[in-house]
């Protein structure tokens, strides 16, 4: 396994988060981190509502890196609860406290209480680009193909 990517995370209110876990991995084989609400008081989520749900935590990572905050599994398919803009980016250069856009696709409201596992954070290097215009792109076997054109 390679060596892991170090990445620097600070508490943003240690006086009144200092029970709120770190992000962490919960097995060996995790892809992602998961992170945890840092609300003062629970909120509830109607069908249909968003909510921006702060983690407690800034992170700092290494140039040409970033963090993708993802949805969790169990939170879509027992009870509806997604990110609006799934996934989302934390860039190598943001310093702010990570928060969390929850929404409620599902039937029932849902209540988000201090210290729930809300999402989770993936790291991945990224590869920056140089965009050259061209007047024809070369072919492939798929060419313009689109939206389910191999099938259902």
């Amino acid at each position: 396994m390679p060596e892991p990517v170090a990445i620097r995370c600070q508490r943003i209110r240690p006086e009144s988060d200092g029970d709120i876990p770190h992000p962490q991995y919960m097995t060996a084989q995790s892809a992602g981190m998961d992170m945890y609400a840092a609300v003062s008081e629970p909120v509830t989520l109607a069908p249909g509502q968003i909510r921006l749900i702060p983690t407690g935590f800034a992170i700092s990572l290494p140039e040409n890196h970033e963090a993708q905050i993802r949805p969790r599994s169990g939170l879509a398919v027992k009870h509806g609860i997604g990110l609006i803009n799934a996934p989302g980016t934390i860039d190598a250069d943001y310093r702010g406290e990570i928060q969390v856009a929850l929404i409620n696709h599902g039937a029932s409201a849902f209540t988000v209480n201090r210290g729930d596992r809300i999402a989770q954070m993936v790291v991945s290097p990224i590869s920056r680009v140089k965009i050259d215009i061209v007047d024809m792109l070369d072919e492939s076997a798929r060419n313009t193909g689109g939206f389910g054109h191999t099938g259902i």
